[in-house]
């Protein structure tokens, strides 16, 4: 299972009240969120490997410099930090929470990984792409991940829970395909395609003028790819409407930067991982995680996953 850890926070942040605080008054809303999913997640799922894929970089150069409008609205202030990054616009209630979160999950032994100039999309692209024994199970609320859905070497699929979790869809091939009306034999990268074609507001991404969802996604049916799609507009050919003929064409250069921007990577050159990826049988910490339950005042949730990872007097 690898969780997409910045889209899950943000969720629990949004979902439950700041009222609820740790007993010195920090709210920890989003702490108690995170924790309290990752034990349903668990307990639906019954994974045995777990890995929280963290943003090392929410906003990579190699995808501004191609497109700089990528996720611009974004940015908090227009000076970077002192790496050259942009400071992404977080809630500052939210901000200290991340910290806790990962101070919990390494008391309890559970595995986070990143990758230098990357997104957590990046590294679950990469690490599900890797992937040649186990099933995989992405968990995000994030649509752009359903381009790595696969059925070989190993089954990966979606757990998409940007309804929320009581609503979430387990999306494969077949149901990209059918949802989104695009090829089967090849959903995740065809899902891809379309995004490009249709672009996204959310992310800062212009698409082609006048392309829209189902037109995108008729045009990759009937041309197979955006390869042959953009070859046949630019040739002139007939089969591709008037209307969509002309706006490719005058797309090209944005279509060739937006194959790098909205692709997930799935070749980024450094995991780099805390902990085996094997959910711990015991807390890798008890003393710290019984102290950031007291401190933190999260003791029912912390419960809640230890009951669910099976660990010893829950």
């Amino acid at each position: 299972m690898l969780l997409d850890g910045a889209s899950l926070w943000f969720r629990s942040f949004y979902a439950l009240p700041e009222k609820m605080t740790a007993p010195d008054g920090r709210p920890v809303n989003a702490v108690r969120g995170f924790i309290d999913t990752i034990a349903s997640l668990v307990t639906r799922e019954q994974p045995s490997r777990l890995v929280v894929c963290l943003d090392l970089d929410w906003r990579p150069k190699f995808r501004t410099d191609l497109i700089p409008s990528y996720k611009a609205h974004r940015v908090a202030e227009p000076a970077g930090t002192e790496s050259g990054g942009d400071i992404e616009d977080v809630p500052d209630t939210l901000t200290p929470q991340v910290t806790m979160i990962l101070d919990v999950l390494a008391a309890a032994g559970i595995a986070t990984s990143g990758a230098e100039g990357c997104e957590a999309d990046d590294v679950i692209g990469t690490l599900a792409f890797a992937e040649a024994d186990d099933p995989v199970v992405v968990v995000s609320g994030d649509r752009d991940l359903l381009q790595v859905v696969a059925d070989d070497p190993v089954p990966v699929r979606v757990l998409y829970v940007g309804r929320g979790l009581a609503k979430a869809e387990m999306m494969g091939p077949a149901e990209v395909a059918e949802k989104y009306g695009v090829p089967v034999d090849r959903a995740g990268v065809a899902y891809a395609e379309m995004s490009m074609l249709r672009g996204d507001p959310s992310d800062g991404l212009p698409g082609v003028t006048g392309i829209g969802e189902k037109t995108a996604a008729k045009l990759i049916t009937a041309f197979g790819n955006l390869d042959a799609l953009e070859k046949a507009a630019l040739e002139g050919d007939s089969s591709v409407p008037t209307r969509s003929r002309n706006a490719l064409a005058a797309a090209t250069d944005y279509l060739a930067a937006a194959r790098v921007v909205v692709a997930v990577r799935t070749d980024a050159d450094t995991i780099d991982s805390s902990d085996s990826d094997i959910l711990p049988h015991t807390p890798a910490d008890p003393d710290r995680l019984a102290e950031l339950g007291e401190e933190l005042g999260i003791g029912a949730s912390l419960g809640r996953l230890s009951k669910a990872l099976g660990w010893p007097g829950s």
